[in-house]
């Protein structure tokens, strides 16, 4: 049995019910992973005000989140790839559920910069880990469309986080706390995962080649079509010893089949992630801070905030329909426009209106970015390949909260809009210069040697 077989079958598939226990699963998972990424920039406001902080103590906490985000993307990259993706996520959402919680109890600065470290552990984990296996387990020519319809349910958690903090946060000095529990229920995704299958391209680049098949096989079955190529055609199914042993090298990713891609998705994700938290982390507090109260600052981000899910919804029916490389180009020219309109605005109306076109782009360019990064990876370190290169963009913006701090007070509210307008630019013509095309391709046509492309061709 080679990858071009199995892929070849995959490919062929229709959605089946595994693949719809995986779909409501991962939309589950992250309707609380996205809830649980916003807490904070919903809760900030309450803490403010509860604690007698300023923004530089928000910049620090913000920036504790997204250094424990990068600690997770790496290890949950390399968890993935050397032990499955169904436990990698198992792993990873128990992380972020269960110390979202310990947020809530938090008691000063330190204390909850020390949870939001632990849970962007967990945060960033479960992305890495879930997107790998949308892109492994989904056929070709609708990955991106499924994973468009698991980003839009699960981006619904973000206005829910936001209309739920606009109803806790005001009404008492411990109503911030509640938004953390909010955050904790993602918990229960992990009855729905359990029920997922392990995604059989990771099988098989683990040599559990019966296993595999075996899924494939069922997969088959349930869409009433069973085509068993002849190099398979009588292997024995039976269940293999896990391998927990085989190491997956970071040094592959630099190898010279691997390097030019692994250094255009470093930049893409260092950009995409300052301009993103840049915009997404900071509206409630900057407005605060631009003369806004508390309540107002709140209504305006959660009017924003549910426009969320339809940048997805779009997404998911025009990810496929255009190259992905240039969509993620054209998409970030629109983002940093309407950014700087956002910026510029002062009226209650435009800030909302240029907010949530800001809002509809940036998750539109979400789903694309989520799908385009793991197909730019081989099987055996695509988990570990998303996880540095998302990682590394978390990294980054442990800076980026005190960029945004030191502008804010040294020019004031429009010249951060000006600086994530730029980070938005980045990200368009790295991808849209240097870029490779990937919409509706096999991942083993990507990747695979000549030898196994030609075999997939046929």
């Amino acid at each position: 049995m080679s990858n071009s077989s199995i892929s070849e079958r995959m490919d062929r598939l229709p959605i089946t019910r595994p693949h719809r226990i995986a779909i409501f699963a991962l939309a589950f998972a992250y309707f609380f992973e996205l809830a649980d990424l916003n807490t904070f920039a919903f809760a900030a406001p309450g803490v403010m005000q509860a604690w007698h902080i300023a923004v530089g103590s928000v910049a620090l906490i913000t920036s504790a989140s997204f250094g424990g985000m990068f600690l997770g993307a790496i290890s949950a990259g390399w968890l993935a790839d050397s032990i499955g993706r169904k436990r990698a996520l198992i792993v990873t959402v128990l992380c972020y559920a269960l110390f979202s919680l310990l947020n809530a109890a938090s008691w000063g600065v330190a204390s909850l910069a020390t949870f939001r470290f632990l849970t962007g552990v967990g945060l960033s984990g479960m992305t890495v880990t879930a997107n790998t296996y949308v892109s492994e387990f989904f056929p070709a020519n609708v990955r991106g469309k499924y994973m468009g319809r698991i980003m839009t349910v699960g981006l619904v958690g973000i206005p829910a986080t936001a209309w739920f903090a606009r109803t806790f946060v005001p009404m008492a000095p411990w109503g911030w706390r509640a938004v953390f529990v909010w955050g904790s229920l993602g918990l229960f995704a992990l009855i729905l995962i359990a029920r997922m299958k392990e995604s059989p391209r990771w099988l098989l680049r683990r040599n559990r080649e019966a296993q595999a098949l075996q899924i494939v096989e069922e997969l088959e079955a349930l869409a009433a079509s069973r085509p068993v190529p002849a190099i398979v055609s009588g292997v024995h199914v039976h269940r293999e010893p896990i391998d927990y042993g085989r190491r997956v090298p970071l040094a592959r990713l630099f190898e010279p089949a691997e390097r030019n891609r692994t250094f255009i998705l470093l930049l893409v994700w260092i950009f995409q992630t300052l301009g993103f938290y840049g915009f997404v982390a900071w509206v409630p507090t900057l407005l605060v801070k631009h003369g806004f109260s508390v309540v107002h600052s709140l209504t305006y981000a959660s009017v924003i905030a549910v426009c969320n899910p339809l940048g997805a919804i779009a997404a998911s029916y025009l990810v496929e329909r255009f190259e992905r490389r240039w969509f993620i180009a054209i998409v970030g020219v629109l983002i940093a426009a309407f950014g700087l309109g956002f910026g510029l605005s002062f009226h209650p109306t435009a800030i909302v209106v240029f907010g949530a076109l800001v809002m509809l782009s940036i998750q539109a360019m979400a789903v694309a970015l989520y799908t385009y990064t793991p197909e730019m990876f081989p099987t055996d370190v695509r988990s570990t390949g998303m996880g540095l290169t998302y990682g590394v963009g978390r990294l980054a913006n442990v800076l980026g909260p005190f960029v945004v701090s030191a502008l804010f007070v040294a020019h004031g509210y429009g010249s951060v809009f000006v600086y994530i307008a730029a980070c938005w630019l980045a990200v368009s013509a790295v991808v849209g210069l240097f870029g490779t095309s990937t919409t509706g391709r096999s991942l083993e046509m990507l990747h695979g040697s000549a030898a196994a492309t030609q075999e997939a061709v046929r």
